[in-house]
């Protein structure tokens, strides 16, 4: 054969191959490239091609995990000629490869590792048209754009191009450098149509110029931020520079860490609290403000610097002014003022004195919260105030940890912070209506703040140092004792507030709410005149409850009323005084609230009148008994909880004992009857060991048909035996009876010595029959 002559490329190239599979991309024909061959079957291969013509068929395989399966791998594929191989030190080998040809597998001739397959070869179908120069140009002029923006690009298209002159070999050669899906690389190599080729390439090429002008895009504002954070990174080294030469600080980290210097030199710190500032403040020194921790460690550095470390006590006050601001505030408490007159007086003689913790218990209304403030202006401290209401995080009281985002100091710390003084007066509102949740119980973290035993080193989670609050004056307010826990009301000093009766709550209004209200209004105080009997109608029908906020909202009324009836009607031209009498009540406030057929009577037998304590003040208690025939029974309704049950049932067995001895009423009159005991307002629910005698009263009244004297009442536990036993509250129930209208009141025995607490003005008008037997009520009721 000579020298010169082409052999038809079908006539050398085999129609059995061994196949490799490929597991990154598939490799295109007209390329000479290195293959690294790592597993065994592929070696095995690769010896054996070696022995004989050296070709190998190259096919994708479709899922890389499974790459070994001849049911795994696509079916068009490159035939390769193997140009050399080199032995690797790890084992494997490393191949020199020119590819020549697609070829598709017609079937496979084993499908077991080393894979044969049986090959037909593709041909491409090709034209010179004037279509298929211009995608040529388009190809290189498009791949040049690539070019220029991409180094590696250029540098193998020098090294692979040299040789290229065939359109479809063009586009193999462009597919195969392009970073695009293997699988999109596979669909051009099955593609034979070179026209079809072309298109899918341009097409690639295009997507990859729009990549790289994104990523150019990208690039230059990452490289515009660099520059200008580095600009300023240098003018701010040169402000440093300039600073310091002119003795001035550097930067305001600089400028914090000197002023923090200073007060904490200033405290004169010892012990933890020296060690742990100073290790904090070195640590403010060497940080980055960029840093996260950075502002954590400022912001509690800045508390710490902040709070009342030092500060003096004030111990310059004058007992007289005290009393007399005290008494010029408030009208009454006569309790919460000895307790600060003591305190002071104290404080006179032991300057360094701790606080006191006032627990200050009473129905709304009765000035718990407003006395706090005059409190403080009498002893000459800072106030300041917060409510528990509601609250169920332990952190409002202990402070979040520092290691929170957001955290912040509790608020005893808050509170310091803010009044600049280690002996302020701190009130704590609400103190009664604190929940638990997952977050904690406050009410248990208040037990250390108001120890005294604890409080002269407590330690907020957020300040983590401890400080002395034992100089705090704490006062906390409630309407009940029945929901705080056992040891925090060990912890605090009870003064109960009871409610105001009508003459209490005239002279308030006359001497505090009546001059703030026309204020509040825009009058003087000589503008209105208010009639005695005027304030007593408010009193008595439209304002009962045991506070005054019901009355101060009444006169607020009043005077809106008048100040439209000024302005708009033209009232009072002449400017005289204007007098507030009967008359105008009832026209500016409506019909009255409550009337006199309200206040509760016992109007027939089988019923009684009893008294009782609820968070609200003092109330009375109308109790109702009637006889149904019937079956025997005894009947409970009106929400009564389980302690007034048990009440009601040893009062029916006490009742149905005596009634045969000393009434000579037999027991056919139970048997044949169901009795039915009921206490109005159903809806509110009660409970209580205090009424026991007043529902055995109305037992008896009801089975001897005798109705008790009038404008009587009662309290008192009753016993099995007919012992009268001691009741608490007392004075609260003492003022509903005074608002009731009440003359004779029958109390236990064992409350005699409670009367001593009760104000004069409080007890004028009712008399006391303090008794020690059922017998005694019986007598006293009925009049036996």
């Amino acid at each position: 054969m000579p020298d010169n002559e082409i052999i038809p490329i079908d006539q050398i190239l085999p129609n059995k191959l061994p196949i490799i599979s490929l597991l990154g991309r598939p490799i295109f024909p007209g390329i000479f490239t290195p293959i690294m061959i790592a597993n065994q079957p592929d070696m095995v291969i690769v010896e054996q091609a070696m022995g004989n013509d050296g070709m190998v068929g190259l096919v994708l395989a479709k899922d890389e995990d499974e790459s070994l399966d001849a049911a795994n791998l696509y079916s068009v594929g490159t035939v390769a000629k193997i140009v050399k191989r080199i032995n690797l030190p790890d084992g494997g080998i490393n191949i020199f490869i020119s590819t020549l040809k697609r070829f598709k597998i017609k079937k496979f001739l084993s499908k077991d590792s080393p894979v044969i397959a049986a090959v037909t070869y593709l041909e491409e179908t090709n034209d010179d048209s004037d279509e298929i120069k211009a995608l040529t140009r388009a190809l290189l002029g498009e791949m040049k754009q690539v070019s220029e923006n991409n180094p590696l690009f250029s540098e193998e298209m020098r090294l692979n191009m040299i040789n290229i002159d065939h359109p479809g070999k063009i586009a193999d050669f462009i597919a195969s450098i392009l970073n695009v899906d293997k699988k999109e690389q596979q669909k051009v190599l099955e593609t034979t149509d070179v026209h079809d080729r072309m298109e899918q390439v341009l097409i690639y090429i295009k997507k990859e110029q729009e990549l790289l002008r994104i990523q150019k895009k990208v690039q230059a504002e990452i490289n515009e931020k660099i520059e200008k954070s580095q600009r300023e990174y240098f003018l701010k080294e040169e402000l440093k520079a300039i600073k310091t030469e002119l003795g001035l600080p550097a930067d305001s980290k600089s400028s914090d860490y000197q002023k923090f210097k200073l007060k904490i030199e200033g405290f004169r710190f010892e012990g933890e609290v020296k060690e742990q500032v100073e290790q904090e403040l070195e640590k403010f020194n060497l940080m980055e403000p960029s840093s996260s921790e950075y502002m954590v460690t400022r912001n509690w550095l800045e508390l710490v610097c902040s709070l009342p470390w030092n500060a003096p006590d004030n111990t310059d006050f004058d007992m007289g002014l005290a009393k007399k601001t005290l008494e010029a505030d408030h009208y009454g408490l006569k309790d919460v003022k000895d307790r600060i007159i003591e305190y002071l007086a104290v404080k006179k003689l032991k300057a360094d004195s701790r606080g006191s913790i006032l627990c200050l218990v009473g129905p709304p209304g009765v000035g718990k919260t407003s006395v706090g403030r005059s409190i403080a202006r009498a002893m000459g401290k800072q106030f300041f105030r917060f409510s528990v209401g509601g609250m169920r995080d332990e952190a409002e009281i202990k402070g979040h940890r520092r290691t929170y985002v957001g955290a912040l100091p509790g608020k005893i710390i808050q509170g310091l912070k803010i009044v600049k003084s280690r002996d302020p007066v701190f009130m704590i509102d609400e103190i009664d209506k604190m929940g638990v949740s997952y977050q904690g119980d406050p009410s248990s973290a208040l037990l250390e703040a108001l120890d005294p035993e604890q409080n002269f080193s407590f330690r907020d989670h957020y300040l983590d140092l401890p400080f002395d609050i034992s100089r705090i004056f704490f006062i906390t307010t409630a309407n009940t004792l029945d929901s705080i826990p056992r040891p925090l009301i060990d912890r605090m000093e009870i003064i109960q507030i009871p409610g105001y009766v009508d003459s209490e709550k005239l002279e308030i209004a006359r001497h505090y709410l009546i001059p703030k209200s026309l204020e509040k209004n825009g009058f003087k105080k000589s503008d209105v005149r208010y009639m005695r009997d005027s304030l007593v109608l408010i009193a008595e029908s439209y304002a009962r409850e045991s506070g005054v906020r019901d009355f101060e909202k009444c006169l607020d009324k009043i005077h809106r009323k008048l100040a439209k009836a000024i302005v708009v009607d033209g009232l009072n031209k002449g400017r005289k005084k204007l007098v507030v009498d009967r008359d105008a009540i009832l026209k500016y406030l409506g019909k009255p609230i409550f009337r006199d057929d309200d206040i509760k009577k016992a109007t027939k037998y089988g019923m009684s009148v009893g008294l009782a304590w609820t968070s609200m003040g003092g109330d009375t208690l109308l109790i109702e008994a009637v006889a149904n025939p019937g079956k025997e029974g005894f009947k409970l309704t009106g929400q009564m909880g389980s302690v007034m049950q048990e009440s009601a049932g040893i009062a029916y067995t006490y009742v149905r004992g005596i009634a045969a001895q000393n009434f000579g009423i037999g027991a056919d009159y139970f048997e044949g009857r169901q009795i039915h005991l009921h206490i109005p307002e159903g809806a509110t629910p009660k409970d209580g060991p205090s009424a026991g005698i007043t529902m055995a009263t109305a037992l008896l009244s009801l089975v001897i048909e005798k109705k008790i004297r009038d404008r009587l009442a009662m309290t008192g536990e009753l016993s099995l035996t007919g012992q009268v036993l001691p009741i608490g509250g007392l004075k609260e129930k003492t003022v509903a009876a005074k608002r009731n209208k009440i003359r004779d009141l029958i109390i236990p025995a064992g409350n005699e010595k409670d009367l001593d607490e009760i104000p004069e003005h409080v007890k004028k008008g009712i008399t006391f029959h303090p008794v020690q037997r059922m017998e005694e009520v019986i007598k006293l009721a009925f009049r036996l």
